[in-house]
């Protein structure tokens, strides 16, 4: 799969490569500001749950509203026990939040670059994933082998990459798209 989808960008399209963190997706939204609903994979409401987590800001100095897509994980774990810890949580009526962490990665509601995107995430207060940025499709090979020697992305519980395409208009463009290879982004 990953062949087809660098052959079918051009050989110089800005890539961001991020940890495949391994734990569970949320997706959060904010409106006027306020954090009003938390949603798994799923479509569980676990707003009650993410609160409680203490890097998700509750307010946003913002108006309208503002969707984040991110990851809840157990910091210094490996990828399954992460995983299990995260979802525990969320399954639980009580638990203990202090052991688990939020990792933005995308603002789903933006016609912002994905590196932008990470920007202004970061300036709410948001934790945001390492990144390295490739110009060539080449690269992406030799950072998944490096990842694979574990030579990058040691602070996150891993079970691999996601390659992105940095554009917001390619990215649109990918979205909608008919072809084998729709997505803007692959993990590996």
């Amino acid at each position: 799969q990953i062949k087809g989808f660098l052959e079918e960008l051009l050989p110089n399209t800005k890539l961001l490569i991020e940890p495949k963190i391994d734990g569970c997706a949320i997706a959060i939204q904010y409106k006027d500001g306020k954090l009003e609903k938390s949603i798994t994979r799923k479509g569980t409401d676990v707003t009650s749950k993410i609160i409680k987590i203490q890097n998700v800001p509750n307010k946003l100095p913002i108006q309208g509203v503002f969707q984040v897509r991110g990851e809840l994980y157990a910091p210094n774990k490996t990828p399954s026990f992460s995983q299990r810890i995260a979802s525990g949580y969320l399954r639980a009526r009580e638990g203990s939040e202090k052991n688990l962490s939020f990792c933005s990665f995308q603002i789903l509601n933006t016609r912002l670059n994905q590196s932008e995107a990470k920007k202004h995430l970061k300036k709410f207060g948001f934790s945001t994933p390492t990144d390295f940025y490739c110009n060539f499709t080449s690269q992406v090979e030799i950072l998944r082998k490096k990842c694979s020697e574990g030579k990058f992305f040691n602070d996150y519980p891993t079970d691999g990459i996601v390659i992105k395409i940095n554009s917001r208009k390619l990215q649109l463009i990918r979205e909608k798209s008919k072809g084998a290879y729709p997505h803007w982004q692959m993990a590996l």
